[in-house]
């Protein structure tokens, strides 16, 4: 008997218990965010694993169906592919491991293979599709005004999420209570649990705002974030630290996040693959940063190329050492609240 498994792009969803409605739809009423069923194909035995709602990973076999949502992605170190490329054969791939669906049209020779799928169809509720935005509730009154702590990179993997658990926990010791958020980049669960686990009390992701990935139009972006923001506004929050999954430069959003949040960003941390990565990125996108980390700064060497290049300080952050370093650097531009 085949499984049936959600991936964690549902976690937003009231779906009923398992058999539900679905039926195959014509491309022309395909979204972004619309739930969909696939048949899981015959598979590698290396091949990504699926992330289920409660942030847990599994190895789906041949002839399970997986419940994810349409998507596209545009991953610089792992994958491409958009679900508006899905052929006439319905073949498709798990573009994240929390159930982003479409074909993949290239991908990393560093990566494993991604999940093959077939649609088999749209989920269904009352004869209609269901969709992500479904599942959003209407934002609360106000505006997001707090301070945040805002996590950018040269790249994916640079180690912003790294960074972002070292910053809660350094805001945490000053005293603040803390909402943390990856607000662009492509649906998966695991590095927003990690800032729960760091000691954020609150914790969202783009998911929250009903986007499986963040490669949208700045306009559908702009909405899905104006609403998301102001609930992380409404928490007991002192202050926001946010994560622009990728790099602003890509077609994520995060130079559209970062002109939202303006001049609510007190501090700003750049996790860079290596030195010139951060020349690179300050002279493409014309902003500079408070502070380089990542494994561009695991080495004296590459701290002080960092400095002599760009003119930033850098620290490595795997260090324990230097956290005292950054508690001293937020406190004078955040400030404390009465921590330790």
């Amino acid at each position: 008997m085949s499984a049936v498994l959600r991936g964690s792009v549902t976690r937003i969803a009231e779906l009923p218990p398992w058999p539900f409605p679905f039926q195959e739809l014509g491309r022309s009423d395909w979204e972004v965010g619309d739930y969909v069923i696939a048949e899981v194909l015959a598979r590698e035995a290396a091949t990504e694993l699926f992330e289920l709602p409660d942030g847990r990973t599994c190895t789906p076999m041949a002839g399970d169906l997986l419940v994810g949502a349409l998507a596209d992605r545009f991953a610089t170190l792992e994958a491409t592919g958009s679900y508006a490329e899905v052929g006439g054969d319905g073949r498709m791939h798990c573009l994240t491991a929390g159930g982003c669906f479409g074909a993949l049209t290239s991908k990393s020779r560093f990566s494993r293979p991604m999940i093959p799928l077939v649609y088999r169809g749209h989920v269904l509720s009352g004869g209609a599709k269901v969709r992500m935005r479904d599942f959003v509730p209407d934002p609360p009154e106000g505006l997001f005004a707090m301070p945040v702590v805002l996590l950018v990179g040269t790249s994916m993997s640079a180690g912003k999420t790294y960074s972002g658990r070292v910053t809660v926990r350094e805001l945490k010791a000053l005293g603040h209570t803390v909402v943390a958020a990856k607000l662009t980049g492509a649906g998966r669960w695991n590095d927003t649990l990690s800032f729960a686990d760091a000691g954020a009390d609150f914790t969202f992701d783009f998911v929250d705002a009903g986007l499986p990935t963040t490669v949208v139009s700045p306009t559908e972006y702009r909405t899905a974030m104006e609403g998301l923001l102001r609930r992380m506004a409404a928490t007991a929050a002192t202050v926001a630290v946010i994560e622009a999954g990728a790099s602003p430069l890509e077609p994520y959003n995060g130079g559209t996040l970062t002109e939202m949040l303006g001049d609510n960003v007190a501090y700003t941390i750049l996790s860079a693959s290596d030195p010139y990565a951060v020349v690179g990125i300050q002279n493409a996108w014309g902003r500079t940063f408070d502070l380089v980390a990542g494994p561009t700064a695991n080495t004296k060497a590459g701290v002080a190329l960092v400095h002599g290049l760009s003119g930033l300080p850098a620290l490595d952050l795997l260090d324990i050492g230097t956290h005292s370093s950054l508690r001293q650097r937020l406190e004078a531009t955040v400030g404390a609240r009465g921590g330790a």
